[in-house]
């Protein structure tokens, strides 16, 4: 994958359809979406339970994009090799799921994944200042990670802010998850976000079935950040 700073809309299947997750995909990445974002949560790093290596391996046939696993899960580690042998394009773990983000984001990057790196809410930007060489994103929480739906904490658009600065010219993406919307999107666009996860905002209104509000959802989102 070449590295480029286009804006990129990762829709997370959090918010589809659970018995249908193969035509979900199908119906978001035909509607224009450019990744396909898996949030696996273990019950314990975060107060929910999602996805094991299983189902991403069942669903990575699926994704003709980019399949962009985040995992808040801790402990991390010992999961990273299975979630790669999934076919995750991508793994995010979080500064705060272990003592040594430097060895984690080293195990990320050995199994031929790109490795990101998530900060939650309370987390300062500085905290990854040391791995901005090993990393290829940082993924910013903007709701306290666990749920889908939640509202937008605004205070983190000075973080993103602080990142993009930081990054310099590093290939290294910028990625918000949490409240992204089509009033939400520009905020953190502007600031240096450059891959915008959403769920709600993507999924609502449509079905597989109806797959066209879906479209209509992502080409929002993709305006209101261009502008």
């Amino acid at each position: 994958m070449t590295f480029d700073r286009t804006l990129k809309i990762a829709p997370s299947i959090l918010s589809a359809d659970f018995a249908n997750f193969g035509l979900e995909i199908q119906a978001i990445e035909d509607q224009g979406c450019d990744w396909v974002h898996v949030d696996v949560m273990d019950g314990h790093f975060v107060p929910n339970l999602t996805f094991g290596p299983p189902l991403c391996a069942a669903i990575r046939p699926h994704i003709k994009t980019v399949m962009d696993v985040h995992l808040m899960i801790s402990p991390v580690d010992q999961y990273i090799e299975a979630y790669a042998a999934a076919g995750a394009d991508y793994i995010t773990a979080h500064v705060e799921a272990g003592a040594h983000t430097h060895r984690t984001m080293q195990a990320i990057r050995a199994t031929g994944a790109k490795a990101g790196v998530a900060l939650n809410p309370a987390t300062p930007a500085g905290e990854i200042e040391y791995l901005l060489d090993m990393i290829d994103m940082v993924c910013v929480m903007t709701v306290n990670p666990g749920f889908g739906g939640q509202k937008f904490i605004h205070s983190q658009i000075e973080k993103v802010r602080q990142l993009r600065a930081m990054i310099g010219d590093r290939p290294i993406h910028i990625e918000i998850d949490g409240g992204v919307t089509p009033e939400t999107a520009p905020l953190v666009v502007a600031a240096g976000a450059d891959v915008l996860v959403a769920g709600s905002a993507v999924f609502k209104g449509g079905s597989v079935a109806n797959p066209a509000p879906y479209g209509e959802n992502i080409r929002a989102i993709r305006v209101a950040a261009a502008q």
